[in-house]
């Protein structure tokens, strides 16, 4: 589909735009850095744009959630073979130094939301990204389907030992 510049740019406002938060939702976790997610969903944004002449009509926020995903993917495999991130050590957050105790009760209350995360993190990234478009995105199956271009059985069996992973992982933390 061929659209003038005008139409092409009010086009792209109203359906592609509106999903800047599930983009760097999505590149977020995938890199697990913050300033490369930034920096992949401006550079997903400017490829979205570029191609959005093959955009055919259907989900905006699918489409758009493909194209960062392919650029985190390309981005992660020339960045040290997809290796992962070591892991910092953080002390205020291991210590077993005595906290007040509304601080306390935060930190309990905040603790298994920390080892969530830290949990989703440690997932290899074809478990990851499937997880956080399921459970944070909350897309279908299919339209995980679309956007990882594998076959739904993929995206339900990558799904399930994802979960079973976090689930081993959040009960070792217990």
């Amino acid at each position: 589909m061929s659209y003038s510049d005008a139409n092409k740019h009010e086009l792209f406002e109203q359906i592609i735009v509106p999903h800047l938060n599930a983009a760097y939702n999505l590149a977020r976790w995938l890199t697990r850095n913050p300033h490369d997610a930034e920096d992949l969903v401006q550079e997903a944004y400017l490829r979205a744009f570029r191609f959005f002449d093959g955009f055919h009509g259907g989900d905006g926020r699918a489409w758009l959630l493909s194209v960062v995903r392919n650029t985190c993917l390309t981005w992660l495999s020339g960045k040290s073979g997809g290796a992962s991130t070591p892991i910092e050590f953080n002390e205020q957050k291991h210590s077993n130094a005595a906290a007040p105790v509304d601080a306390e009760n935060a930190m309990i209350r905040d603790s298994g939301i920390d080892s969530l995360r830290d949990c989703v993190e440690t997932l290899p990234v074809e478990y990851r990204e499937i997880v956080v478009l399921r459970e944070l995105e909350e897309l279908s199956y299919r339209q995980i389907s679309e956007i990882a271009g594998i076959p739904i059985g993929t995206v339900m069996s990558r799904l399930s030992r994802g979960r079973q992973r976090l689930l081993d992982c959040m009960e070792a933390k217990a």
